[in-house]
């Protein structure tokens, strides 16, 4: 599970929403939901940024630090 899963999946439940209620609120489906929750790799940023809004966040460029 990816950084981003957790977190989504963390906050969902911290907001006291399903997978449904999230789809809902946020205005992408439930299998984008179910898939972003499983860490899948391929995911549409704008829909990504869509669901993080309802939690007042939003992917942005990182930069990588070497270890």
């Amino acid at each position: 599970m990816t950084q981003l899963a957790k977190y989504v999946k963390e906050m969902r439940k911290q907001f006291g929403l399903t997978q449904v209620d999230l789809s809902q609120k946020s205005g992408v489906g439930l299998r984008f939901v179910r898939e972003l929750e499983q860490g899948k790799t391929t995911l549409r940023l704008d829909k990504v940024n869509q669901v993080l809004a309802l939690f007042d966040a939003e992917m942005s460029p990182t930069k990588i630090t070497e270890a």
